[in-house]
């Protein structure tokens, strides 16, 4: 009985060790992806990286990673027209989840079977973007743009427009319906507001208050899925296959 608990207790204690290397090993292993992701999106500040399951020495030594999570604060997109001119919008929170992450043995580059996650561009951020574009002739001496973006409930933006009139400007707003199309996030309003000075002008005023931002830059190639309004701003859902990690 004796040697049985001492056979027990080296079990318990090698144990003990392997699961502190395993956890050392990990979080020296995520600290490094970081830092790979870092430089290679060209990121201003590091990502968080969590690689799950468990053994990790297992899994490295079989050459894939089943779970790892990746979070970017403050993720600078840029679409391809934007890009030329140095323009990005700012995703405030982007989080993947990439499965089956396949790394070379010098572990110099990855690349991921699969990737889903959500991102988040505030309304603020969105706003910015929407009003670099110049005011709109909607009918003679009466110009239009986007002067506000806000939650309308139900998982549509409120959308306010600026009409300058002669007489003086009006700010009338509608519901519009966002979505996902080639890569670009997309609002469609409702209906047009009734407003005497544009009443005839609807489709000079529909592309006023219809608007688009393409993401066609973020990161490891993943892609638009789906968008929806939420209070915070617009949250989409991201996804991919056969993604370049790092390398």
């Amino acid at each position: 009985m004796r040697a049985l608990r001492i056979l027990l207790i080296l079990v318990v204690v090698i144990g003990g060790l392997f699961v502190a290397a395993d956890r050392l090993a990990v979080h020296f292993a995520e600290d490094k992806a970081a830092d790979k992701i870092r430089t290679s999106e060209g990121l201003g500040q590091t990502p968080d990286v969590s690689i799950n399951g468990f053994p990790f020495l297992t899994q490295v030594a079989g050459g894939t990673l089943d779970d790892v999570e990746i979070g970017i604060q403050d993720f600078e997109a840029k679409s391809e027209d934007a890009g030329k001119s140095g323009a990005a919008i700012r995703i405030a929170d982007l989080k993947a989840e990439m499965h089956g992450v396949k790394f070379d043995n010098s572990y110099s580059s990855a690349t991921a079977a699969s990737a889903t996650g959500t991102a988040r561009i505030d309304y603020a951020e969105l706003l910015k973007a929407v009003k670099k574009q110049d005011p709109v002739q909607v009918a003679p001496s009466v110009t239009a743009w986007i002067d506000g973006l806000s939650y309308a409930g139900d998982h549509k933006v409120k959308v306010t427009l600026a009409i300058k009139t002669p007489l003086g400007t009006v700010r009338p707003s509608v519901r519009s319906t966002v979505d996902v199309s080639g890569g670009e996030v997309r609002a469609h309003a409702d209906s047009l507001p009734d407003v005497a000075a544009v009443r005839l002008a609807g489709d000079r005023l529909r592309g006023v208050v219809d608007f688009k931002q393409a993401l066609d830059d973020l990161p490891a190639g993943i892609k638009l899925d789906r968008v929806r309004a939420v209070p915070q701003g617009f949250e989409i859902k991201v996804k991919g296959s056969d993604l370049d990690l790092v390398g």
